[in-house]
């Protein structure tokens, strides 16, 4: 029996179907093990060490000083002060809803528009990261949330910079102001996170890399959800850049007081180096109110004036120049080989056609010369000159002084006013340029626009050897030369020549001084064809009456200025711009023999000249 079993167990064979399959499932799992190992490690080994290293460090931005903005002489024009936020840390707070509820109560803000804007920026601040709840929380009011605080998990007060303008509509279109950043603003800039605060109009917006600074960095190492453990390193933030203006406050408050509440432009210039020493433009604003969160009644204020106070008028608004034009088409003249002494008999009209084209002075001037047109801006000579010229000439000699494009003014949105000719009418129109068009633009009527700031490029031109400079708005930065005027020298002298016999004997008398050589122009520009009778403007509706130009410059004491001055709506360019620039100059040189203007020398002060040039 027993070697009966011992026979049997020896020929026993254990299943290998088994054992076969135990290899195969131990040879799988090793394939799979090098093949996800190779996956892991050689595949995309790179991409996963750098998650790794994400995931144990990280790195948080500080905020960086925005640069300050300062005058010629150093005083402050901006200015960066602390400002109050709350802010929520989402997976803090166990009641969002009540937490907003409560952030509203102590603001007084709306809870459906926190609520509101809550949700919108909730996408872009990951739940363990400060989200802003509310900003600009007056400092009375923070020492009240701090002490209830602390009921409230994840809300916290932190500070932050706000920009503040310490001259406010002095200075408003040309510092411009900062908001907050849009949604634009912080797809298509990936320096810019929730919250930040970027320029939006005037020099902050054009200077807003060299103002805005580098923000710092905190290294931290952190857990896989991206919570801090410890802070390794610290970059400091670097500052933006400190701006100092070619502005002076002291001229730009003078220019402010003389222009008054009328609307308009006061610009001065430098004429050797386009330094702008002051550009007034009213109505104004107040850009503070754009650093805080805007009220929907402060823009509905601002936005249905009438008066539009958020336009630039010294780059934005282009007006027909008037008899400040005639400057340039004197110019032309002298090109054209028109004899100066040459002249018309001006009998206060011009005929062609059938139609009838009028001098300012009823009754006419009598004979006019080229240097006497300008001095008693007559009409009829530019009439009959411009009919020998022609349109085309006229557009081409514009064109090449600079108008009809932007000076390259560091301002945004600055207008090119515009050069009309036969083109552009045929484009505009469809229709051809007709005769009684050219007398229109001889005088700076019709379709011709300039801006102030054209203008005074255009004086200073006439003083400077001819160089069309850049208007700069910064006092560190060099001449920038832009073209050349196409006025020689001799014809140069002849203008500024009758520049100063305006100021002596014509139209320009308003400016006059004893202690200084000066020239000047005066234009009144018209706005809409009254007929065959003359109206004073105080007999005629606000949108309907004349502009008030005068281009000057003023020489003293080896110091020369070309000061512009365009009244909107102010009737004659000698009884209203005139006393204007005259006060500027006041501000320039000091009155004449320290005696200041009289208060009535103010716009509109004079009613019998108020039709004049």
């Amino acid at each position: 029996m027993p070697s009966e079993l011992n026979f049997r167990a020896d020929r026993y064979q254990p299943p290998r179907f088994g054992i076969y399959l135990l290899f195969c499932l131990t040879g799988f799992i090793f394939v799979l093990f090098v093949v996800r190992f190779w996956f892991l490690q050689i595949l995309h080994g790179e991409e996963y060490a750098q998650k790794a290293l994400a995931n144990r460090t990280r790195q948080e931005r500080i905020y960086a000083t925005r640069g300050i903005i300062v005058d010629s002489k150093g005083r402050l024009l901006a200015e960066n002060r602390p400002a109050y936020i709350l802010t929520l840390i989402r997976e803090d707070c166990p009641d969002i809803p009540a937490t907003l509820a409560q952030v509203s109560s102590w603001t007084g803000l709306s809870l459906p528009a926190l609520q509101a804007k809550f949700r919108q920026d909730a996408s872009r601040v990951k739940s363990f990261q400060p989200q802003i709840v509310a900003t600009d929380i007056p400092f009375e009011k923070v020492s009240e949330i701090e002490q209830q605080i602390f009921m409230w998990p994840g809300l916290h007060v932190e500070t932050r910079q706000r920009r503040f303008y310490l001259h406010g509509p002095l200075f408003a279109h040309i510092i411009g102001y900062v908001s907050d950043a849009s949604e634009k603003e912080l797809r298509t800039d990936d320096k810019l996170a929730l919250g930040d605060i970027v320029g939006k109009q005037g020099l902050e917006l054009m200077l807003e890399k060299r103002l805005r600074g580098t923000k710092g960095l905190h290294s931290m190492e952190v857990d896989v959800l991206g919570r801090q453990l410890n802070r390794r390193q610290d970059q400091p933030p670097l500052a933006g850049e400190n701006i100092a203006l070619a502005l002076d406050i002291d001229l730009q408050k003078a220019a402010s007081e003389a222009l008054g509440e009328e609307a308009g432009a006061v610009v001065v210039m430098e004429p050797y180096t386009g330094k702008v020493r002051a550009l007034v433009t009213h109505p104004s604003y107040d850009n503070n109110i754009f650093t805080t969160t805007l009220s929907k009644e402060d823009w509905t204020n601002l936005s249905e004036d009438p008066r539009h106070p958020l336009q630039n008028r010294a780059i934005q608004s282009a007006y027909p120049p008037g008899s400040v034009w005639k400057l340039m088409m004197v110019g032309l003249f002298l090109e054209q080989k028109i004899d100066p002494r040459n002249g018309v008999t001006c009998l206060g009209e011009t005929h062609l056609g059938n139609h009838t084209f009028r001098c300012w002075k009823r009754g006419g001037h009598g004979f006019m010369n080229m240097m006497q047109s300008i001095v008693n801006s007559c009409d009829v000579y530019y009439y009959e000159m411009a009919q020998r010229v022609g349109i085309d000439n006229i557009e081409r000699f514009a064109t090449a002084c600079g108008f009809g494009s932007v000076t390259g003014i560091e301002l945004p949105h600055e207008r090119p006013g515009l050069v009309p000719g036969r083109e552009w009418k045929r484009r505009r129109f469809n229709e051809p340029w007709q005769g009684g068009e050219t007398l229109n633009a001889s005088i700076g009527q019709g379709h011709t626009l300039v801006t102030p700031i054209q203008m005074a490029v255009f004086i200073s031109a006439l003083l400077n050897e001819g160089k069309i400079f850049k208007p700069l708005l910064i006092e560190n930065e060099e001449p920038s030369l832009r073209g050349q005027l196409p006025i020689p020298q001799p014809h140069r002298t002849f203008i500024l020549e009758a520049m100063r016999a305006a100021v002596s004997t014509g139209t320009a008398r308003r400016i006059s001084r004893s202690d200084a050589v000066m020239g000047g122009k005066t234009g009144t520009a018209q706005v809409v064809r009254l007929g065959e009778r003359r109206v004073r403007s105080s007999e005629m509706a606000y949108r309907h009456r004349d502009h008030a130009w005068i281009t000057s410059w003023g020489l003293k004491d080896g110091k020369t200025y070309a000061v512009v001055v365009m009244v909107e709506h102010g009737g004659g360019g000698g009884s209203t711009a005139g006393p204007v620039a005259a006060k500027v100059y006041d501000a320039l040189f000091g009155p004449e023999h320290g005696r200041p203007r009289s208060a009535g020398e103010g716009a509109n002060s004079d009613a019998t000249q108020e039709l004049h040039d």
